[in-house]
């Protein structure tokens, strides 16, 4: 039977630094894919189908859900965003490291699917600097701000929920980046 990949759960709040970290550790692991994710937010200017997410409408993603295609799925300010079983299954195939980007609600329902995976949560340094991300972010309204801001909050609380946690600190992305590195290339050898 072939070796199958690492799945590697990285999540944080919104702001957090998840895909930039993800990207960054795409080119440090050879033979590394991310996951796509599947949503029915509309795109930003920088997304692209099928690159950054799948874009679905909300009705074909029910669908979806009554068919019973998603590994995982969540609603999160007014969108679905889930994981295929399909996108899981050829990924972990064919590559030796699979990022992920899902929230704690998703990485519980991976956890209770049985999926295997490694999970880190990006702490921010504090609420203060997460809020200046989120805003400049751009694109939110006030509220919309303070809502991601009362929803972090509340994954924050479950961080402990991980196999692993870092910080996210303010201007040592690249630290964040090598913590996070050291964490995965040590399990890999175990």
């Amino acid at each position: 039977m072939p070796k199958e990949g690492a799945l590697i759960i990285i999540s944080s709040p919104s702001g957090g630094g998840k895909d930039v970290i993800i990207s960054a550790l795409l080119k440090k692991f050879n033979n590394s894919a991310k996951l796509i994710t599947t949503t029915t937010r509309a795109p930003r200017s920088e997304d692209q189908d099928g690159v950054t997410y799948y874009f679905i409408s909300k009705e074909n993603f029910e669908e979806k859900i009554k068919n019973n295609e998603f590994v995982e799925y969540n609603f999160y300010t007014g969108n679905y965003y889930g994981t295929t079983k399909t996108e899981l299954s050829d990924k972990i195939k064919n590559f030796d490291i699979v990022f992920t980007n899902i929230d704690v609600n998703g990485r519980r329902n991976l956890a209770k699917a049985n999926i295997k995976n490694i999970s880190i949560f990006l702490m921010p340094e504090n609420l203060e600097d997460l809020k200046i991300r989120i805003s400049r972010r751009g694109g939110l309204t006030a509220t919309e701000v303070e809502q991601r801001l009362e929803t972090a909050k509340q994954e924050i609380t479950r961080a402990n929920e991980y196999d692993f946690q870092v910080i996210n600190k303010t201007g040592k992305l690249e630290e964040t980046i090598d913590n996070v590195a050291k964490i995965i290339t040590k399990h890999l050898s175990t």
